[in-house]
């Protein structure tokens, strides 16, 4: 089983290089595994498509899913995750650019544990990407398996 890995869903490169640079400079060293889509997302937790042969046990210590994906929404990958009991405790932080209040209303309402707006600012993202891999990796107590 996997040691504290994160799932990054991520459609932009330039944010996911943006994130994955961030994680770094925040001395983040856990294994980042980034899927690309929807679609990508739900065959990499539940080990379909191109990840059949991926281990069902090994699944993240949290997952860092945006909105606005292609093939299925982060709502839509959400309530996959919250429905399903292989993956129902799994942290999901939704992380994007969003400032619609809607968006987040959805996102708590589909079991979201947080909504992070991603800053404009390179150093205030580094900030808060370094908080949330302090506190989902190091400080927060997940659920037994």
């Amino acid at each position: 089983m996997s040691h504290k890995m994160i799932l990054l869903v991520e459609d932009n490169a330039d944010d996911e290089a943006l994130t994955l640079r961030a994680l770094n400079k925040s001395k983040v060293a856990n294994k980042i595994v980034v899927v690309r889509d929807g679609a990508e997302a739900l065959d990499y937790l539940f080990c379909t498509g191109s990840y059949a042969d991926r281990d069902p046990l090994d699944l993240p210590q949290v997952i860092l899913l945006d909105l606005k994906l292609p093939k299925i929404d982060g709502l839509g990958v959400l309530h996959r995750i919250r429905s399903d009991p292989r993956t129902r405790m799994l942290p999901v932080v939704i992380l994007t650019s969003s400032k619609e209040e809607q968006d987040m209303i959805n996102a708590y309402s589909g079991g979201a544990n947080s909504y992070v707006r991603k800053p404009v600012d390179f150093n205030q993202f580094v900030d808060a990407i370094g908080h949330l891999g302090l506190y989902w990796l190091v400080l927060n107590e997940a659920p037994p398996n």
